[in-house]
């Protein structure tokens, strides 16, 4: 191992200290039920679950289920720590390839992720946007996919390079999210996808 090796690996594992304290502190604290948390770049934020974004993470999950299977390591709100500061991810769909093993503190790894679904929240939509998606692209984790219910439409960002997706497709609701191409290798459609109103000003 060369100094920069061994510097990388102590920084890693001073980020996962300080991600597993702060999460060991959050559930310690009354949470409200249907809250989902995760961590990003440090910060906290809880975000109630809505029946909106329930109801799209549902037909995705079903949409991966019937192409893959009912073994297939597919995972909703579950941590995932990913590279950057403080990056305890819990995104709302995710896939891992099927040799997928968890690491010696029983968590599943980022570098096992296929590919991302995420669902809009109001309150936390620019973290899909921003923040998430460059820890997503840094990860090198080959599809993104965000399903967007304020505007009606999903952005799907593939060929991860240099902390950002260098392709990126738009799709509306109503048309089907084509990933034969990707690693997903499926077609989702968004026919039964649900639309929310944006937030009034």
């Amino acid at each position: 191992m060369t100094v920069l090796d061994d510097r990388i690996a102590m920084a890693e594992s001073d980020n996962t200290r300080q991600l597993d304290e702060m999460f060991e502190r959050l559930e310690k604290m009354p949470v409200p039920e249907g809250y989902k948390v995760e961590i990003v770049g440090g910060n906290v934020y809880m975000t109630p679950q809505r029946d909106t974004h329930w109801g799209i993470i549902r037909r995705i999950v079903r949409a991966v289920e019937d192409r893959f299977g009912m073994d297939v390591l597919v995972f909703s709100d579950v941590r995932i720590d990913f590279p950057g500061h403080e990056n305890g991810l819990c995104p709302d769909v995710a896939v891992l390839r099927t040799s997928a093993e968890k690491d010696d503190e029983g968590r599943w790894r980022y570098e096992d992720v296929e590919f991302v679904f995420e669902v809009i929240s109001e309150g936390t939509a620019a973290n899909d946007y921003g923040p998430k998606k460059a820890a997503y692209a840094t990860a090198e984790v080959p599809l993104y996919v965000i399903a967007d219910p304020y505007q009606g439409r999903c952005h799907v960002y593939t060929d991860p390079k240099n902390g950002d997706y260098v392709t990126r497709t738009r799709v509306d609701f109503g048309d089907d999210i084509d990933l034969t191409g990707t690693v997903a290798d499926l077609t989702v459609s968004t026919d039964g996808f649900p639309r929310d109103r944006p937030p009034l000003a």
